[in-house]
Parts: C-alpha cells; structure tokens; sequence
C-alpha cells in the first residue's frame, strides 16, 4: 500500500494552487474523517450505542451519523450548514468561506436488512446568506462526492476535474486511492428503476422502458437487465463504474409530481459526479446541473449514467411519438400490460 497515494496526498495534488483550494482540502478532509466514523458506527449495527429492540436500527444510525457530520463540519472552514434531514440551514462560522451539504445516510431502510447504503456531500463558496448559499445552479458546486459503506467503504470525490475512488483502510482509518481517473462505461445493458411505479410513470418513461424490454428486437438492439438496489449512493457507484442508467422518473402519484429525490442534497452533486465520469445527468427535459431549486428541501426527478442512454431518454421526452394524444397506438404497447 506503500505505493497508493493517500486522500490528503491527492486533495493536496488537486488544491495546490487553486482558488479556495486549501478550504476546499480541509473542508473534504473533515467530511471523509465523518465518514470513518459513520462508517464504524455502521458496521456496529445492532452494537451500536443507543439500539434496542424498540428503536428501528435506522433510527438510531441515522442520529448517529448526523451528529457526526455536523461535527465534521463545524470542524471545516464551512460557513452555511445544510443537511437532508434538518429543516433549516445552520450557521456555523458566518466569516467561513464554504458552504456544505450533506446527505447524512441515505438509504437508511436498508440498514434493517444489512445492506449497502452511504453519504452524500455538496460544497459551494459561501454566499450572502444561509439559503442562497445552496438555492443556486448545480454547476456552481465546487465539489461533490459521496461514500458508500458496504463490504468495504468507498469514497468517491470530484472537484471539478474528473473523479477519484478511494478505499478506507480499516487498519489505519486512512482513504487511499484505488482509482486516480474514474469514467463511465458507455456500451453497457443495464438499467435501474423502479419498476413497481410503472403504472405511475409518464408516458416517455414507460416507452423506454417498453423498448427496453423488448431486448434484442426492439429499437435499443440490446437485451438489457434490470436493476434496482433501493438506495441511490450503491446505484451510483454501480451506474458510475459499470455503466448503464438510472432512472428516478417524476410521476402521477401524490408528491411525486415533481420528482422524489432532494435535488440539492442527492440530484446535483450526483449529477456532477456522473459528468465528471463522461456521463450525463438531467431531469428529463433539462441538464440538472442547470437548474435551481426552489427550495432546501425540493425535489427533483433524476435520469444519469452512460451519455448517450441519458440523451436517448431525453429523446422520448422531447417526442411527440410518446405524448399519448398524438400517439394513439401508445396505449397497446408495454409489457407489464395485462
């Protein structure tokens, strides 16, 4: 292990010499030393201090968990503190140039099940006050990165010019880089939905599902598999590293009209990561690194991974083929028709 750059080695290799760079390493250092921490009070499970048979284990790892990243970020230079599962944004330090949000642990149902789930984290330079620090396009991140605690915990950063994975070193508490330079597989046949929404989908949605699943003799030219791990840090990675799309579609049913994933906290610093892997991220009709929420908490649909899979999703939605009104053979297509 000698012979592997350490993250402190390559956050200095990327800061040196930037604007905010040395903010920015202590700001990433400080989220990755929350990060050992998460990810041992993860591997507590049961064991973890505070559990009972009466408490959810999600519960109890989930107030675990953000206590420990606030107290990474109070000690960043971070000025603005927003988190997924706090209301308000927290200032810190209001002389702090950053800004910091955090998705403490998504994927929290699958902590009862022993499965995968992770962190996702948002930097932005500091702004005039509390929410405009976050309620600003996506593309003006100055990094994002997220870490995944499985058989092994994964950390995953980008400040803009390219990602790097890192693995930690349970031995020594220290992330080292396994990865200098991650990029996206573009030819590849896997797809991750939801499937069981599919009655709720719009019809662009569900046509490209459709010819997904006509494999081989549909219009893709490809026989695909289906995916679907619940949790949007372990689909990342896979989408990321394997290739492939994710599909998070806005849909009919109540509260899910405008799409179901927090766009600040998980939309666009995912989005950022999967451009800075060569691959692409948009809303359906826009690139979500363009948008702005309207709110700390808004939410957002989120279609990303291979390009030109994102782009030909896009397609269907800018369509008329697929509006049913001036499609009237939509309504005889789909496999999960009965």
């Amino acid at each position: 292990m000698a012979d592997r750059a350490t993250l402190g080695q390559w956050l200095e290799s990327q800061t040196t010499g930037t604007q905010d760079g040395e903010v920015l390493a202590k700001g990433l250092a400080a989220f990755a030393d929350g990060v050992v921490r998460i990810a041992s009070l993860v591997r507590q499970g049961p064991l973890a201090p505070g559990s009972n048979p009466q408490a959810p284990l999600s519960t109890v790892i989930k107030d675990g968990a953000n206590a420990i990243a606030l107290e990474a970020a109070q000690a960043a230079p971070v000025a603005h503190y927003a988190s997924r599962h706090t209301e308000d944004v927290l200032t810190l330090d209001a002389s702090a140039p950053l800004a910091m949000a955090i998705n403490t642990m998504n994927g929290l149902e699958n902590l009862d099940v022993n499965a995968c789930c992770g962190s996702i984290v948002s930097v932005y330079r500091r702004a005039d006050s509390p929410e405009a620090s976050f309620l600003r396009p996506g593309r003006e991140q100055l990094a994002a990165g997220y870490s995944m605690y499985g058989p092994s915990t994964t950390l995953v950063l980008t400040l803009g010019r390219g990602a790097a994975v890192f693995t930690l070193d349970a031995q020594t508490s220290t992330f080292v880089l396994v990865n200098p330079e991650l990029r996206t597989p573009e030819d590849a046949d896997t797809f991750a939905i939801n499937a069981a929404n599919y009655r709720h989908w719009e019809s662009p949605v569900r046509a490209y599902i459709d010819d997904c699943f006509e494999g081989i003799e549909g219009p893709h030219y490809k026989d695909f598999r289906m995916r679907w791990l619940g949790a949007l840090v372990p689909e990342t990675h896979r989408i990321l590293t394997q290739g492939g799309i994710f599909l998070c579609p806005r849909d009919h049913r109540p509260g899910h009209e405008t799409g179901s994933l927090p766009r600040m906290f998980d939309a666009a610093p995912i989005a950022m990561l999967a451009e800075q892997c060569g691959g692409a991220a948009t809303d359906g009709a826009n690139r979500i690194l363009d948008t702005v929420p309207r709110s700390l908490h808004a939410r957002a649909p989120l279609v990303f991974g291979s390009r030109k899979k994102v782009a030909k999703v896009q397609r269907y939605h800018e369509s008329p083929d697929f509006i049913p009104d001036q499609a009237p053979l939509f309504g005889v297509r789909g496999l999960f028709r009965s």
